[in-house]
């Protein structure tokens, strides 16, 4: 995309979308101004999707776009933020046709207008390479006030939100790498994939009750490990008690080995649930401010070397992977 047509398209598209951000400036600057809000400061998050690795290349491109703010706006809900803005970084194939540009717009307009955030800036460019679609996004919170991963307190419980392992086996189906289930169960499982749910609404609520959180992008047992890890503490979870849709509890029942089977959905990744450090006399008023989105205790933080272990009935489990990594 070169000459007019890129600027054309981010004057016909991508600039209406910045309409109610002043700051934005109509993209008509190289940069943008972001005031935060009386007693509050910043927090910003970045995030990047690529074809044929976050998303299949065959993926509709309203899609795309939806999934690509998503995940960054669950970063900023994990750090208890309200959400204001993102900017976008976009690498076009060379071979991307108008069709394409446009339903991505048309994606991105309705999880803006869904989540009241505006685009304020960004960049568009095209490579023979793989469609990359980056995004950062800003948020208010309280000054000093930010959830960080490193703040779980020996004693806390180690709580999820929803349930886990949903858009693995949604992105099992994708590839052909599972038996399938009913309609229903593979409709939720495939939404569940494409369309994650950032738990923005749980900012105030987490900010008061939690002492540490993560969103789930890249496996519950990873992201609970960098809580402990960063917080310095031992994190024990048990197994059976990670929360299960009734899909994935369909999908469970026809497998030969619970425990790896349980393995792999809390290791697939893409949940975008939240992982939370919660001392245990302010489970219940987390519960009343979340609900009614369920919340699950899974373990409880200690004193010890920092890190993981994992537990199957009360028996400890040799693990060999935790979560997603890119090398």
């Amino acid at each position: 995309m070169s000459g007019g047509g890129e600027f054309d398209y981010i004057a016909r598209r991508l600039a209406p979308l910045s309409a109610g951000f002043p700051g934005a400036a109509g993209l008509s600057d190289d940069g943008a101004v972001i005031v935060p809000g009386p007693g509050c400061e910043l927090a910003v998050t970045s995030d990047t999707l690529v074809s044929g690795v976050h998303f299949p290349d065959d993926e509709d491109p309203e899609r795309v776009a939806d999934k690509a703010l998503r995940v960054n706006l669950s970063d900023l809900a994990a750090m208890g933020a309200r959400a204001r803005a993102y900017m976008l970084n976009i690498v076009w194939p060379k071979d991307a046709d108008a069709a394409l540009r446009e339903r991505f717009a048309d994606g991105l307009a309705a999880a803006q207008a869904e989540f009241g955030v505006h685009l304020i800036g960004g960049d568009t460019t095209s490579s023979p390479g793989p469609w990359t679609v980056t995004i950062t996004a800003f948020g208010d919170v309280p000054v000093t006030g930010a959830v960080r991963r490193s703040g779980a307190q020996p004693g806390d419980l180690a709580v999820v939100t929803g349930t886990i392992g949903d858009a693995w086996l949604g992105l099992q189906a994708r590839l052909g790498g599972r038996d399938r289930l009913d309609a229903a169960h593979e409709a939720y499982l495939a939404e569940r994939f494409t369309r994650p749910e950032p738990r923005l609404q749980l900012a105030d609520v987490l900010r008061g009750h939690a002492h540490a959180a993560i969103d789930i992008s890249d496996g519950l047992l990873a992201d609970f490990e960098h809580i402990a890890k960063a917080s310095g503490l031992s994190l024990t979870l048990a197994l059976e008690d990670i929360p299960l849709s009734n899909a994935a509890s369909a999908w469970l029942a026809s497998q030969p080995d619970l425990k790896q089977a349980r393995l792999d959905l809390v290791a697939g990744g893409d949940d975008y649930e939240l992982a939370l450090a919660v001392p245990a006399g302010r489970i219940e008023a987390l519960r009343a401010g979340a609900a009614p989105l369920p919340l699950t205790v899974a373990g409880r933080f200690a004193e010890g070397p920092s890190g993981l272990q994992v537990t199957w009935r009360g028996v400890p489990v040799d693990l060999t992977k935790t979560g997603f990594t890119h090398f």
